[in-house]
């Protein structure tokens, strides 16, 4: 199973939907807390939605329960906590919400998990699909830079 990683920051509207396009993926998988207000005008969830289907014919899909908490990322963001406790602080809201019970393989077949981050070094999306392959097992994931 492939599971594809996006990030919309510095990319123009041009180049996120080609690169969506050209990749083979089937559907977008949101995975932001907030996706209605963001720096790129083109990643607000209804603008968004309407536009993958009507350039690249992929499916939108908002699933917050991949998502941090807002304490989550305000500890890391605002108070400037370090990476290694966001992802500690990440992953074990993950490991109490189960996803891999939650979601279906079928829905994150071909899927791309979006968030805002340009690179997935620093990026929960990252965290994400590595535990998703880690539970499930059989995901390759790819990084659409």
């Amino acid at each position: 199973m492939n599971l594809f990683t996006i990030g919309f920051t510095k990319k123009s509207a041009e180049t996120f939907f080609t690169k969506l396009a050209q990749s083979g993926v089937k559907r977008v998988i949101d995975v932001r807390l907030n996706n209605v207000s963001q720096l790129a005008a083109f990643a607000k969830r209804d603008d968004l939605e309407y536009f993958l289907k009507a350039i690249c014919g992929i499916e939108y899909v908002h699933v917050p329960e991949l998502a941090p908490t807002q304490e989550i990322l305000d500890a890391y963001k605002k108070r400037k906590s370090d990476w290694e406790a966001y992802e500690k602080d990440f992953l074990a809201l993950l490991e109490s919400r189960r996803p891999e019970d939650s979601l279906s393989k079928t829905m994150l077949e071909d899927a791309c998990l979006l968030c805002s981050e340009h690179e997935p070094d620093h990026c929960h999306r990252r965290l994400v699909a590595e535990y998703l392959r880690d539970k499930w097992g059989g995901v390759t994931i790819v990084h659409i830079l």
